[in-house]
């Protein structure tokens, strides 16, 4: 992966649509965040996205369907999940994106190759996010 697209990864805004929103940054914990997993009793968590496989631009339409297959299959396992958008700091781009709570980081990484990702956030309770690559 290119050393530019991995500081994207890393210094991009993760978040999650709530009242109000809730934003996750590569290593910085969020009592917030933890607030949300306790809720549902989880100890883990997504942040994921079906959009842009590979990081190559894909259509609206292309996103929305791919987003709609990510959100279904979260869906049918039973994952309680949140929207949300990956997001540059300047707001150069926006990707729509989902939290799902309670996915064990080895099923988080099956979901995210199956999409074609190069990475994704994991979230374990009381932890700083990370980027975890795949």
């Amino acid at each position: 992966m290119r050393k530019e697209l991995l500081e994207a990864y890393r210094d991009s805004d993760y978040v999650v649509f709530a009242d109000p929103e809730l934003i996750l940054r590569i290593g910085e914990p969020s009592a917030r965040l933890d607030g949300i997993l306790e809720v549902h009793g989880a100890e883990c968590a997504a942040f994921v996205t079906a959009a842009n496989p590979k990081s190559e631009k894909r259509s609206a339409a292309q996103n929305a369907e791919a987003m709609a297959a990510l959100d279904g299959m979260l869906a049918a396992a039973g994952y309680p999940r949140y929207p949300g958008e990956g997001r540059a700091g300047d707001g150069s781009w926006r990707e729509p994106s989902v939290l799902a709570v309670g996915m064990f980081r080895e099923n988080a990484a099956a979901l995210g190759k199956l999409f074609g990702q190069n990475a994704l956030v994991f979230i374990e309770k009381g932890k700083a996010p990370e980027l975890l690559l795949l």
